[in-house]
Formats: C-alpha cells, sequence, structure tokens
C-alpha cells in the first residue's frame, strides 16, 4: 500500500508517518522544506515531496499510484489572529486547496482519502451535554482557524452529495492532541516545555478532551479500511483539566506544579489584554482569549462511534506525558539542570 502525508513534519503527520512505515506502508512525505524533513525523519526509509498546499498542482504527480492521502496539513499558526487577509489565507488553504487535493486524488485514482478536520468545528450543546458527531456545526465562532473547519467541513459535504464518488472519503476530528516529535511545538507542547520552564503562575478552573497524537493516526489509519465513506469520526479521548494534568507532569518530572487558584474572571482579563496586545505586535498571543474562553467551557466529547466503528483505543495521559517529556528532553527543549534529566520511569 502506498501513502501520501501532507502536513508531514507537524506532530500528527511526522507519528503517522513513522505508524505507517512501522505497518509496511510506502510513504511519500509532502513537505515544504526537504532539508527539515530529512532532520526529522533521519534515516526512515520514505520518499520526500518538496511542495506546499498553496500550489496543489505542483505536486499533483505525487499522487500517481497512491492508494490513500492523509491529509493533516493545515493553515493554523497565529490563528487566533484577527484580519482579512488572515482569514484569506485561512481559507486559501483549510478550505480551497483541500478541496483541490480532494478532487485531484479522485481523479488521479486515489482510493481513500482520510481528511483531519477539528473537533472545534463541533458546537458545544447548550446544556454542556456531550457532544458527538450528531451535534451541529460551531457558529459565529470568533475562532478563525475552527471557522475555516467548519466552512470546510459543509465544502467536503457538498462535494460528497455531487456525485457518485470513486474514492472514499472518511474525515476524522480530533481532541487537543499531545505527543512525542511536536518539533514545533504546538500550543500543547508549549504548555508542557512551559510548565517545565516554570512559567506557569497557578491553576484554572479549565480542561479540554485531550488525546494523544499517536492514538489519532491509528485512527487515521484504521479508516481506510474501517471508515465508512462521508462519515466523521470524533477522536478526542477524555477531558481532561489542568487541575489533574499539572500533578501528572510534577509526578514525572519532579518539578513542583503550581498551586495558586486563578479565578476565571481574572484568567479572562488576562487573556483579553494580551489577545490585544499581542494583535498590535503582530504575534501570537500567550493566552489566546478564544482559546482560554473554550477550555473555559470543557467541552466535552464523545469518541465512542470511533471506538465502536474503528476499534480504537486511547493511551493512558501519564503515559503520553512520560513520552512527549522524555522526547523533549531527548531533543534538547529542555534544560540538562532541569530536574528532568532523568524522567522518572514507570
Amino acid at each position: 500500500m502506498k501513502a501520501l502525508i501532507t502536513g508531514s513534519t507537524g506532530m500528527l503527520g511526522h507519528n503517522l508517518v513513522r505508524a505507517l512505515l512501522e505497518q509496511g506502508w510506502q510513504v511519500k512525505a509532502l513537505v515544504r522544506s526537504k532539508q527539515k524533513a530529512q532532520k526529522l525523519f533521519g534515516n526512515l526509509s520514505l520518499e520526500i515531496i518538496e511542495g506546499d498546499m498553496e500550489n496543489v498542482a505542483g505536486f499533483a504527480a505525487a499522487l500517481e499510484g497512491v492508494d490513500a492521502v492523509f491529509h493533516t496539513a493545515a493553515y493554523f499558526r497565529e490563528y487566533y489572529s484577527a484580519g482579512e487577509d488572515h482569514w484569506k489565507k485561512l481559507k486559501a488553504i483549510n478550505i480551497d486547496a483541500t478541496l483541490e487535493l480532494i478532487g485531484l486524488s479522485e481523479k488521479m485514482g486515489v482510493k481513500s482519502f482520510i481528511h483531519v478536520s477539528s473537533s472545534g468545528s463541533i458546537a458545544i450543546p447548550a446544556n454542556h451535554a456531550i457532544a458527538d458527531e450528531n451535534t451541529p456545526f460551531a457558529t459565529n465562532t470568533q475562532n478563525l482557524y475552527f471557522k475555516s473547519k467548519v466552512e470546510g467541513d459543509l465544502a467536503i459535504a457538498k462535494w460528497l452529495q455531487a456525485a457518485p464518488r470513486a474514492m472514499k472519503l472518511v474525515s476524522i476530528l480530533p481532541g487537543w492532541m499531545i505527543a512525542p516529535r511536536d518539533a514545533a511545538p504546538t500550543a500543547a507542547g508549549q504548555l508542557i516545555l512551559d510548565f517545565m520552564n516554570k512559567k506557569i503562575p497557578g491553576v484554572i478552573n479549565a480542561g479540554t478532551s485531550t488525546v494523544d497524537a499517536r492514538d489519532v493516526a491509528t485512527a487515521m489509519m484504521k479508516a481506510v479500511q474501517l471508515g465508512q465513506h462521508g462519515e466523521k469520526y470524533i477522536v478526542a479521548g477524555r477531558l481532561v483539566k489542568f487541575a489533574e494534568m499539572f500533578p501528572v507532569l510534577e509526578q514525572i518530572s519532579g518539578v513542583k506544579s503550581p498551586t495558586l487558584q486563578m479565578p476565571n474572571w481574572l484568567v479572562l482579563t488576562l487573556a483579553k489584554v494580551d489577545t490585544f496586545v499581542s494583535g498590535l505586535q503582530k504575534k501570537t498571543p500567550t493566552m489566546p482569549f478564544d482559546g482560554i474562553q473554550t477550555m473555559l467551557a470543557l467541552h466535552t466529547l464523545s469518541s465512542a462511534k470511533a471506538e465502536r466503528e474503528l476499534g480504537i483505543t486511547f493511551r493512558p495521559l501519564e503515559q503520553t506525558l512520560r513520552d512527549t517529556l522524555t522526547w523533549y528532553q531527548e531533543n534538547g527543549y529542555i534544560n540538562p539542570l532541569a530536574p528532568t534529566q532523568k524522567i522518572a520511569r514507570a
């Protein structure tokens, strides 16, 4: 079996590359920088395709002979920024280019297209009930990244209904992903690094459905055989509050967890100021207001459909955090003089 993976140097894409190779797949990894890819992938046996989602036609030839496309790429860095130019890029990559790639994949004879959306596209029920695949899309969201995922999923639904399709398309909706190989790092990875560097002043009554990216990768692979055409699957793990996560990090690393309890009103005020100032400085806020609001809402998601139809299971939080810390230590992200110089083993 041959696969093409977009976003292959990201946390999810990188873990997916390795998981596919372990299962005997031949892998084509789409990257924007061959130099970065060669550093990340080392001696892995795969084909590196240099290309960019802003020019899908430029790498379309790589779809020849591919059995499955795993589309993990998305524009999200600085996704809390505002402005028309920012939305144009989100739309161009997360909606227009995604549809173009889907169309070209079908035209080139690809059998399966596994699309990564976001659980952030799902609305929070008014009664704060557990959300699932039948919960409506989020509306009136100020988070432009989530907005692009909602509109992208709606556009895909129209594509599916437009004509009988020769290619199976399945959508995976991950929760907040944490995992090793988060080289960028993502917001989740940065939170862990901030914890290790004692930059987190206190604990807020917030959390989100948290999942190991390696479990998401497994779900994507299983979706090729077991996923139903046109269906979407939430792969979100379980709701994890910071008050649960930080003590686990302390137990693993020896770094003391913050104990100050920060009230919601204070956190929202700080987030609003940080988001405003960061917007003026044209940088990503440390505490994005919309992101903080989402985490304070304690949005709970059900992965029951994916567990039932794809047969997925989820790693314990402790294992995910331990493996992530170990990877950060081995790759020089954590100060060797920190208490984490030797991560405690289970």
